[in-house]
């Protein structure tokens, strides 16, 4: 089956973050939102067949996952990731966001100690903190080709006895970088030495473009299993983060202990009726149009890299090795970061998430989503265009 990547869908009027929150983010609604992480493609059929399968009963009530579940999930991820899992390390979390804050309090203290390594996804930041811990930065190091490393000599100062977690994106976001086994196994053993727990986030680990390959965190070492917890997801790859269908994986019997009695005092693990079915029907059924998808996100992103080679080479875009967000680097337009936003808002009408406030590392950055019909992308950057050149 062929499935039709380029076919526009309005989805205003559907409650959709992306447009329903423009003026709250942006001042005004008369944007091109390609801001929220979520694409604007149909849902897959056998997705929403399945929802709408289990509509055709009349009753909506109190319901248990499929029997199948975990074995359908643990199967996809050797299939995809050559990582076996066992079904006692998993457990359904509601949400990628929401598992961060109940493992910040499961296994965390106010006053304790979160790293996280910036410029990178703002909850990060944001959901520690709300919850009275000290987050502590080790910024990447960008180098001048616009590759990143992490910075290990910086956690060697940073880190002390205070410090208990280390949250890590994996894939990263916004910079879409797939993190190599050499720097998976060596973040382990530093964190494993100083009884650093990492919460990997892996919600873009289907997703990786261009012959990259995503290496679970976990998987990589006995070292990074015994301080890990993994958290995935089929919402991004498969358009359906609405449904809120995510799981962890924790392959140490002591953190399972306490981080899913933690969860289960609170019935937290406990789905609502439709994302079971939803990961089952994306799971068993979804590989070939993931397939397809993926090919799209790649031409999306090999489109932009043309189009702003050609039409504004002042801005550069450094090439995602996973998920449909791309990183552009908006320095040589050589204006401070309040104008790059008014360019963008005021000026090209779009609404992007600003690099800022991925950290201080992404002034003069902008993150834009590709996940997107072409047509739509390419209105967006002629936009950008002509207003860079008014801008001049």
């Amino acid at each position: 089956m062929i499935y039709d990547f380029d076919k526009i869908i309005d989805r205003r009027g559907t409650n959709d973050v992306k447009h329903e929150l423009l003026v709250d983010y942006f001042g005004r609604n008369d944007l091109l939102p390609l801001w929220v992480a979520d694409m604007d493609f149909e849902t897959p059929s056998f997705v929403r067949d399945a929802v709408a399968k289990r509509l055709q009963h009349p009753v909506c009530g109190y319901s248990v996952l499929p029997k199948n579940y975990w074995d359908v999930v643990g199967q996809w991820i050797e299939s995809h990731h050559q990582w076996r899992v066992e079904t006692e390390w998993m457990h359904f979390i509601p949400g990628i966001v929401k598992g961060i804050g109940l493992a910040v309090n499961a296994l965390t203290s106010p006053g304790d100690k979160v790293v996280i390594q910036p410029p990178v996804y703002h909850p990060f930041r944001i959901v520690p903190e709300s919850y009275g811990r000290e987050v502590i930065y080790n910024p990447l190091i960008r180098h001048d080709d616009d590759s990143y490393e992490m910075d290990f000599e910086g956690l060697e100062r940073i880190c002390d006895d205070r410090t208990r977690l280390l949250i890590l994106a994996n894939p990263h976001n916004p910079i879409g970088i797939c993190w190599s086994r050499d720097t998976l196994v060596r973040l382990a053993r530093f964190c494993y030495d100083r009884g650093i727990i990492v919460i990997s986030d892996e919600i873009h680990c289907d997703m990786a473009l261009f012959s990259h390959k995503h290496i679970p965190f976990a998987s990589v070492s006995s070292e990074a299993a015994a301080v890990s917890i993994t958290f995935q997801a089929p919402t991004k790859t498969f358009n359906m983060a609405g449904m809120v269908s995510s799981y962890s994986v924790v392959p140490s019997s002591e953190l399972r202990r306490r981080f899913y009695s933690w969860i289960d005092a609170g019935e937290l693990a406990a789905p609502n009726m439709f994302s079971p079915l939803a990961t089952v029907a994306a799971f068993t059924e979804g590989e070939e149009w993931r397939r397809q998808m993926i090919h799209y996100v790649e031409q999306n992103v090999l489109f932009v890299e043309d189009y702003l080679r050609s039409y504004i080479p002042q801005i550069t875009c450094v090439r995602p090795q996973a998920s449909f967000l791309v990183w552009l680097d908006c320095r040589g337009l050589h204006v401070g970061h309040d104008q790059l936003i008014h360019l963008f808002v005021d000026r090209a009408h779009l609404a992007l998430n600003d690099g800022a406030m991925f950290g201080a590392q992404g002034n003069c950055f902008m993150r834009l989503n590709v996940g997107v019909p072409r047509a739509t992308l390419e209105k967006a950057l002629d936009h950008l265009h002509q207003a860079c050149e008014k801008a001049e």
